[in-house]
This record gives structure tokens, C-alpha cells and sequence, in this order.
């Protein structure tokens, strides 16, 4: 029975952590970081604030589990895409793609999540996010390198110029608005970013290829 009682307990103050997770992540969508706030939050989990208080210290660690979130789930979505994939150049186009198009459906929620001008404390804890996003480019690109699918480089510094480049083009302040053409610019970005890496025929070889948006590209 202690036990019983004890895994009811766990799986209550879970649900309870992922619903103020939730609640945050809308506020985030809404507002950006800013709006992420612990009273506002609680009242969107129809939860006390004090309640909140207890599982988050403060609003940069309830950010902190907020990015550890969309980490996640972001990470997973690239490389089931990439994992699908017949080879390992199609495999760094379906990465490339599946950012792009989830970055599109929710721009207010990846810019709050990546770029959005915010203060040090929280621009520290969305570090990880930036880092993984590079880290799960360069492996699709070492991968690539070692099938002898681009040319000689650096994985690692050209995962990082791959992230740049999608986040200015997609998120940033010279972000164009794609509204109802978001097809396109994923397919055009994601050619633009093959060439970048030395596939100068990526069209031609069937790599990029016309493709919906995944029916999951919200983050």
C-alpha cells in the first residue's frame, strides 16, 4: 500500500510539472520570455502561485524546464526525420526541412526560444537549446562527410554556421514573412543551405524534393 501510495503521489506532482511546463510554453507563444512569468503562468495552470513557487524557485528556472522542453522535443522531431531518411545527405535536408518548417508554424515561440533579446540569467539557460541545435547539424553533417556526400570541412564550426544562417533567415530581424509560402522558403533555404555546405546540385540529385509540412511542425 506505501508503495501504491507513493507512485500516486509521483505521477500527481508530474502532471502537476508538466501542466505548469504547459502553461508557461503558452504564455512563451503568446509573449515571448517576458510573458513567462510565475503568477500569470500559475493562473493559466489554474494552479497557486505558491504551488508554482515550490516546484520553480524563480522564472529562470520555470525557463530553464520550459527550454529543456522544446529541446526535446525539437532534437527528437530533426532526427526522426533524419532518421527516415535513405541516406545521410537526405538525411541533413530532412533535418535542415523539419527545422525550418516547425521554426515557421510557430516563429513567436522559436524566437522566444533562441534569439529573442532577453536578460543574461535567461539568455545563459537557452544556451543548451542553441548547442544542441548545432551539435544535431554537425553529426548529419560528419555523417555526410564520412559517406564522402560533401566536401572537406569542419563539422562542427559548419553545424554552427547552418544554425546562423536558418535562424537570420527564418526567426531573425531579417526574417521575410512567409505566410502562405512556407513551402517554398523551406525548400529554398534548404537548397540554399546545401550549396552553402558544397552541394552545388542537391535539386538535381533529388535530395530536396516537394514536401508538405509535417502535420506535427508546431513546436
Amino acid at each position: 500500500m506505501p508503495y501504491r501510495h507513493t507512485e500516486n503521489v509521483a505521477r500527481r506532482l508530474a502532471a502537476r510539472h508538466a501542466a505548469i511546463v504547459s502553461a508557461a510554453r503558452a504564455a512563451a507563444s503568446e509573449g515571448g520570455m517576458a510573458a513567462v512569468q510565475i503568477a500569470p503562468v500559475a493562473a493559466r495552470a489554474g494552479i497557486a502561485a505558491g504551488t508554482v513557487y515550490r516546484y520553480f524557485p524563480g522564472k529562470t528556472d520555470l525557463v530553464a524546464a520550459l527550454l529543456t522542453e522544446i529541446s526535446d522535443r525539437e532534437i527528437g522531431a530533426l532526427r526522426r526525420a533524419a532518421d527516415v531518411a535513405p541516406g545521410p545527405l537526405s538525411a541533413l535536408a530532412a533535418a535542415i526541412m523539419t527545422f525550418a518548417a516547425r521554426a515557421l508554424r510557430n516563429r513567436r515561440m522559436t524566437f522566444a526560444a533562441i534569439a529573442e533579446p532577453v536578460d543574461a540569467d535567461i539568455d545563459a539557460v537557452r544556451l543548451p537549446f542553441r548547442t544542441a541545435l548545432a551539435a544535431e547539424f554537425s553529426a548529419r553533417i560528419a555523417a555526410a562527410l564520412s559517406g564522402h556526400h560533401l566536401p572537406e570541412q569542419e563539422a562542427a564550426r559548419s553545424g554552427k554556421a547552418l544554425t546562423g544562417l536558418l535562424i537570420e533567415t527564418l526567426i531573425g530581424p531579417l526574417a521575410e514573412d512567409a505566410a502562405g509560402r512556407e513551402r517554398e522558403l523551406v525548400q529554398s533555404l534548404t537548397l540554399i543551405a546545401l550549396r552553402a555546405l558544397g552541394v552545388a546540385d542537391a535539386r538535381a540529385r533529388g535530395i530536396v524534393v516537394q514536401t508538405a509540412l509535417p502535420a506535427d511542425a508546431a513546436p
